[in-house]
């Protein structure tokens, strides 16, 4: 007969999320994961598999917590909507005391260039968000928001690109002025 869980697995899960959050893959051992989630080894091992699995499992549910990109589909002007999606990721760098930036950059720059399966779901969040940032500039352009002549999924490219640099900067050196400059002048390159 099959022993029942002494602990939540899900319970586990997010635990196990916010410490690779807050240390890294590298980092983190898996004593440290035994520690975090209370739970013996070979229970962590049976229920998610090794370390590796349980990051990407824990990448997953972070990935799966809340839709980022819902705000740029909301009908009406397009660009007060994008302004406050990039204010947004401005507000939370400066209110991320832990510097813990965002997990999909933290595995970006951390396992993506060696772990085929990290690199595709690093790339799988940001293509969503690329999509979204081109939608939300393609109806702008169709409202006489922005320029006929932009392109908006250069565009889009350069916001993600922006984006991730925020979230970089954001954990290294979250200097308000910097972010916010960076922020105003994206706003000026989409419309002029």
């Amino acid at each position: 007969m099959a022993r029942t869980k002494e602990f939540d697995p899900e319970v586990a899960l997010q635990r196990a999320l916010e410490l690779f959050w807050e240390r890294g893959y590298e980092a983190t051992s898996m004593s440290d994961l035994v520690e975090r989630l209370g739970v013996a080894r070979a229970s962590v091992y049976a229920t998610f598999g090794g370390k590796r699995e349980l990051y990407l499992k824990a990448l997953e549910r972070y990935l799966e917590q809340g839709d980022v990109v819902e705000p740029l589909s909301q009908p009406g002007p397009a660009l007060p909507a994008l302004r406050a999606f990039l204010d947004r990721y401005v507000a939370e760098c400066l209110a991320d005391e832990l510097r813990r930036g965002c997990l999909v950059v933290n595995t970006a720059v951390e396992l993506a260039g060696r772990d085929p399966v990290a690199a595709r779901k690093v790339a799988a969040s940001w293509a969503e968000l690329e999509t979204a940032l081109a939608s939300s500039l393609v109806r702008a352009r169709a409202q006489g928001e922005i320029p006929a002549g932009k392109d908006p999924h250069a565009l889009a490219r350069f916001l993600l690109v922006l984006l991730q640099g925020i979230r970089v900067l954001g954990r290294a050196d979250p200097d308000p002025r910097r972010l916010r400059d960076a922020v105003d002048q994206a706003m000026k390159a989409v419309q002029i």
